[in-house]
């Protein structure tokens, strides 16, 4: 979908793309638009495909670019996009310096403005003992039937996915995302084709009680009044720093061979200012900051430690990113495919199937 946001007079013209939803996006935009001058060309995608469609369109027009500026909701498939070298740096003089733990090493993408991948779940039908702490606590049996997931070939889904098997491999034991998965299968989850919005649709309706999706999916839900609760998730087993919950940041970079190259510059310099932080921080997805959170106004600042997340996980966006495909691929193996009887573990109508571990998967927290 392409949306020209000026009037009808020729002006110099900026092309992004974009899979920051359109509501967010399209104030700052429309914003830059006024104060530069500039004619800015809008192509957004489907809630469904979101980043992975547009990413398959640069791909697409590599050899006659037709896109200056890539506005990405995630980081996974930007780092992709960078190993491709589809994207190029910006001077070193027009951008100040930048935290490491934002951008990619050669300076192909920044972060800025993230979400938090949580646990949606119904604070009517779970009780508070119930309530999953961590990402392993979903494969526990009383969630049989009752367990959602946006489709993992795209979006922040399939960015999480390759998160958790690039920090499980190499922070708990290999095999325990694999572990994981089998414990969604036994589950019985269901793979949804509307995006995270449709998990939390799914729980707020009664259709599940649980599921996992992004943070502003639930502030959106809750906005409308809908009873849905969230928990930020640990990915550690145990209480090591830096083993809670994922952030996704936003990010944005200049596509190489862009066809108005300055204009593309002047977006992305504005895209990474403070205003651009506090705007999404105001907005309905309530981004976090993650750069600029000492320019804050004391308001913004004060709405910002309160949604806060207490331990981010520590993770290396691309090389997550390098085994994402690889987790997804397993993923759909083991979710879409019908389970292996399970040995051990109780029936759905034994009256002690509650209360037990599926089999070979150890509790991590009592409830």
């Amino acid at each position: 979908m392409v949306m020209t946001l000026a009037g009808c007079e020729a002006r110099e013209q900026v092309v992004v793309y974009v899979s920051a939803d359109d509501a967010v996006s399209r104030p700052i935009l429309a914003e830059f638009e006024a104060e530069s001058g500039l004619e800015v060309v809008v192509r957004y995608d489907t809630e469904a495909t979101k980043t992975t469609g547009l990413a398959n369109r640069l791909r697409d027009e590599a050899n006659r670019p037709r896109c200056d500026v890539f506005w990405s909701s995630e980081p996974f498939v930007m780092a992709q996009l960078a190993r491709e070298d589809l994207l190029t740096p910006p001077p070193e003089d027009r951008l100040g310096s930048w935290p490491e733990a934002w951008r990619d090493s050669e300076r192909r993408w920044h972060g800025f403005a993230g979400r938090a991948r949580v646990i949606a779940y119904s604070p009517q039908r779970v009780p508070e003992a119930r309530v999953p702490r961590t990402w392993m606590d979903l494969v526990r049996p009383w969630w049989k039937g009752r367990i959602v997931m946006a489709d993992p070939r795209f979006g922040t889904t399939r960015g999480h996915l390759g998160a958790m098997k690039r920090t499980w491999d190499r922070e708990v034991m290999p095999g325990y995302y694999e572990a994981f998965l089998e414990g969604l299968a036994e589950n019985e989850i269901r793979l949804l084709p509307g995006g995270n919005a449709a998990v939390v649709e799914a729980i707020a309706s009664g259709e599940a009680d649980v599921g996992m999706t992004d943070t502003d999916d639930v502030f959106a839900a809750q906005d409308r009044g809908l009873a849905v609760a969230m928990v930020y998730p640990r990915h550690a087993p145990d209480d090591a720093p830096g083993g809670g919950t994922l952030v996704v940041p936003n990010t944005a970079a200049l596509v190489r061979g862009g066809p108005h190259p300055e204009a593309g510059l002047k977006l992305l310099e504005f895209l990474l200012s403070p205003r651009v932080e506090a705007a999404l921080l105001a907005s309905p997805s309530r981004n976090l900051p993650l750069v600029h959170l000492e320019e804050l106004d004391p308001s913004a600042a004060a709405a910002a430690a309160a949604m806060s997340v207490p331990d981010p996980l520590r993770v290396d966006y691309e090389r997550a990113s390098q085994v994402m495909d690889e987790a997804v691929a397993i993923a759909m193996k083991r979710l879409v495919e019908p389970p292996a009887q399970s040995i051990g573990r109780p029936s759905s109508d034994s009256p002690d199937a509650a209360d037990d571990e599926p089999a070979g998967v150890e509790s991590e927290h009592g409830s």
